[in-house]
């Protein structure tokens, strides 16, 4: 099994977070751990981001990512500063060359079958579908995945605790990222960690 596979199936759900706030980052890291999922995605969106993934890499249990990843500068900024994973919303030669000369797991975002297959001819067959609702939903998930055997996703955006039973039930999909888990700039941990609970017990439907 790969090292991305077994990122992938530590738990159904990825958080996927967007943190402003360096002080938040070990309590939130924290609760979500403490809920049942340890693999953690902070996205590039604030300034505060590298630092989060610092603080959070310390964390035990935490398997921390980055998230919106678009340029080699940002890959090489994430993972000096302990990110396990990358994700990225899209997928450029120059990005996948330079996840692919780094050897860190790298979860490249593709939403039709053209990005798929320009992904497959790059050697990535573990694929982030987004935005998941917006690019047409589970439909055209299954559509493609009829046709790409070997390929198996994480849908991320506009995915919730209600809907992401179904998403799991598809075979392709190793598991699923969410916004849910906790909200920005939140700091009602006993509550990220509910939440966090229920997530990790998630099957499909």
């Amino acid at each position: 099994m790969s090292p991305l596979d077994q990122i992938m199936g530590l738990a159904p759900v990825i958080p996927v977070l967007v943190v402003d706030d360096v002080a938040l980052a070990r309590p939130l890291a924290q609760a979500l751990v403490a809920g049942g999922l340890p693999v953690l995605e902070v996205t590039l969106r604030t300034p505060a981001a590298l630092d989060v993934i610092r603080a959070m890499a310390e964390v035990p249990g935490a398997v921390v990512g980055a998230g919106t990843v678009l340029s080699p500068a940002d890959l090489a900024a994430a993972t000096a500063a302990g990110a396990r994973f990358i994700v990225s919303p899209g997928l450029t030669p120059r990005l996948g060359d330079a996840a692919l000369a780094s050897g860190v797991p790298f979860l490249p975002g593709v939403a039709t079958a053209g990005e798929i297959v320009g992904a497959l001819e790059q050697g990535f067959t573990r694929l982030k579908f987004f935005p998941a609702t917006a690019a047409g939903g589970l439909p055209a998930l299954k559509a493609m995945a009829a046709v790409f055997g070997g390929v198996r996703f994480c849908p991320t955006g506009g995915i919730t605790e209600a809907s992401a039973p179904e998403w799991l039930a598809e075979p392709a999909v190793a598991c699923v990222g969410g916004s849910w888990l906790a909200k920005r700039g939140e700091t009602d941990w006993a509550a990220i960690t509910a939440r966090a609970r229920a997530a990790a017990v998630l099957k499909g439907a």
